[in-house]
């Protein structure tokens, strides 16, 4: 599809696109393979918000792995970009193309299974996602993931997704899995993702807390 350079704070990123990347199973495209507005939102927010110094970053669904790749750029020490394996070819570029591989490996992980386990990928400070609360029915693996790799209290989940009338209905999935979900700001994008749109796309940026981090801020509060 192209190749894209985004700036982030005054970090240029190259992003190459992929075309024709499907799942094997469904048939079904794989949308990640080229570069979506919320994962352009997730990187600016991240610059005027987030503090990556000496951090490390877990990008889950990582897609064409802008946001992992700006964390990188402003001082991650360690980003794991995540993604099903058709995907990983894109980012393994990505990642070549931007001069990132001494701080940012990519690794095959499919929300809910095995691999996804805190002791096949680290302990982390950040967990990003962008555009993942597409499907509801892929929420359940995902809240497994989340709770796999955030059980530390100080890890801080940031989402941003498009607003589509199927959000509510991801985000409810997670909350009934005992996440606490909070929208932390909105806004309107450019609507760039689809084609012949007249209005605005909306946009919100979300944290998210497990259930296992809750449990350690309340056996921190009793200490």
């Amino acid at each position: 599809m192209g190749i894209r350079e985004i700036e982030v704070a005054g970090h240029k990123l190259i992003i190459h696109e992929q075309d024709n990347v499907y799942d094997s199973l469904t048939g079904r495209a794989l949308t990640g393979a080229w570069l979506w507005d919320s994962a352009v939102i997730l990187a600016h927010y991240m610059a005027t918000h987030l503090d990556f110094q000496t951090k490390s970053v877990l990008e889950l669904g990582a897609g064409a792995g802008l946001p992992g790749l700006t964390a990188a750029r402003l001082g991650a020490s360690r980003v794991v970009l995540t993604d099903v394996k058709p995907l990983l070819p894109g980012l393994i570029n990505n990642v070549e193309a931007n001069g990132l591989g001494d701080r940012v490996e990519v690794r095959e992980l499919v929300w809910g299974s095995e691999e996804s386990k805190q002791s096949e990928v680290g302990e982390f400070d950040f967990v990003l996602m962008s555009d993942v609360f597409f499907y509801p029915e892929e929420m359940v693996g995902l809240g497994k993931t989340l709770k796999s790799v955030c059980y530390r209290s100080n890890t801080w989940i940031c989402a941003v997704t498009e607003v589509r009338p199927w959000t509510g209905d991801c985000l409810n999935e997670l909350v009934n899995q005992g996440f606490r979900v909070t929208e932390l700001e909105s806004k309107l994008g450019s609507g760039s993702s689809g084609e012949g749109k007249d209005n605005l796309d909306a946009f919100a940026v979300f944290q998210l807390i497990s259930p296992l981090q809750e449990n350690c801020h309340e056996t921190d509060k009793s200490v």
